[in-house]
């Protein structure tokens, strides 16, 4: 029985580590996947992509600084945590027609470490 709550434990444990992911894996993984379009940080501003300062919370479509097709701007999206990271796995399915030319990523760990990398970036 001790065993058994003990392996819950550590299984717990792994989980929640697993989904508050590594930003600084994710910095890395940005750098080499999303940073050819989209940077962070200050600076940061549009270009081939639209900067991601305070992505979660913000509404699709609604920085300043970058032309978004029609469909992010009709899109109604606010991008949750949860709806980051279903773009980022699938982008066309969030939002159908979007222009962002990126097949998704898979591995949910990868994703994590992303979401936990672009939290750094939200206003305090």
């Amino acid at each position: 029985m001790k065993y058994a709550l003990f392996t819950l434990v550590l299984t717990l444990a792994a989980s929640s580590a697993f989904a508050a992911g590594d930003a600084e894996a994710g910095g890395k993984l940005f750098t080499k996947t999303c940073g050819g379009c989209h940077s962070v940080g200050e600076g940061a501003r549009g270009g081939f992509g639209p900067q991601l300062n305070g992505i979660i919370g913000r509404p699709a479509g609604t920085t300043t600084d970058y032309q978004y097709s029609d469909a992010m701007k009709n899109s109604g999206v606010v991008w949750t945590r949860d709806k980051l990271a279903a773009y980022i796995e699938a982008p066309k399915k969030v939002v159908s027609g979007t222009r962002m030319i990126f097949w998704g990523i898979s591995d949910q760990e990868k994703i994590e470490n992303i979401l936990a990398y672009l939290e750094t970036f939200q206003p305090k």
